[in-house]
C-alpha cells in the first residue's frame, strides 16, 4: 500500500534552496511570465519568490507541496508587480509572449488593437483578488483542469467552476465596454 508523500521541508540551508531552484525555477518563471508578459519582470518575480523562500522563518510549517507553494508565490508576486506598475509606467509586452494569437503580417491597426486588448486583459486580471487571479491563471494560462485546481488550492471543483464563470463574465463585460459595445 502506497504511503502518502512526506511533507518536504525547505529550510534556509543553501543546498535545499538550490535544489528547489533547480527543480522548480522554470515553472515559477513560466507562471510569472504568463501574468507579467515580460521576461525581465518574470525574472524579478523568480528572484523575489526564492528570496522569500530563503527568508522563511526557521519555525515555518513544513510544505506538503513545494511546487504548489512556489506556483502560488509566483502568481501572487507577479500580480503585485503588475498592480504596482499600473500606478506608474506601462508594462511592456514582448511580441513572442502573447496571450492572444497574432499574425506577424497583421495590419498595424490590428496589431495595436491586439496590444491594447492584452493590456486590458492584464489590467483586469491584476484587479482580481489574488485567489481569483490564481484560479484564472492556473486554468487559462497554465492549462489545469477545474478538479486539478481544486486539489491544488484545497477547494471544491464547483467553487473553481463558479469562480471561473464569474471571472469570464466580468472580463467579457470589460472587453465589450472596451470595444464600445452595449452590455
Amino acid at each position: 500500500m502506497d504511503q502518502p508523500p512526506r511533507p518536504v521541508m525547505i529550510s534556509r540551508r543553501p543546498a535545499e534552496i538550490e535544489a528547489a531552484f533547480e527543480t522548480h525555477h522554470a515553472a515559477v518563471l513560466r507562471a510569472a511570465y504568463r501574468i507579467t508578459g515580460n521576461t525581465t519582470d518574470a525574472e524579478d518575480v523568480l528572484q523575489t519568490v526564492f528570496l522569500r523562500l530563503l527568508r522563511r522563518p526557521a519555525d515555518a510549517p513544513e510544505m506538503e507541496n513545494v511546487a504548489a507553494y512556489l506556483h502560488r508565490s509566483a502568481v501572487n508576486a507577479a500580480l503585485d508587480l503588475v498592480r504596482d506598475r499600473q500606478t506608474g509606467k506601462r508594462v511592456p509586452l514582448e511580441p513572442h509572449g502573447t496571450y492572444l494569437a497574432q499574425e506577424a503580417a497583421a495590419a498595424p491597426d490590428r496589431q495595436q488593437e491586439t496590444r491594447e486588448m492584452r493590456d486590458l486583459i492584464r489590467r483586469a486580471i491584476a484587479s482580481l483578488t489574488p485567489r481569483t487571479a490564481e484560479i484564472f491563471a492556473l486554468h487559462y494560462f497554465e492549462g489545469y483542469s477545474n478538479p486539478d485546481i481544486a486539489r491544488m488550492l484545497g477547494l471544491t471543483a464547483a467553487s473553481v467552476a463558479v469562480t471561473l464563470h464569474r471571472t469570464r463574465a466580468r472580463l467579457q463585460d470589460e472587453i465589450r465596454s472596451f470595444m464600445g459595445e452595449r452590455q
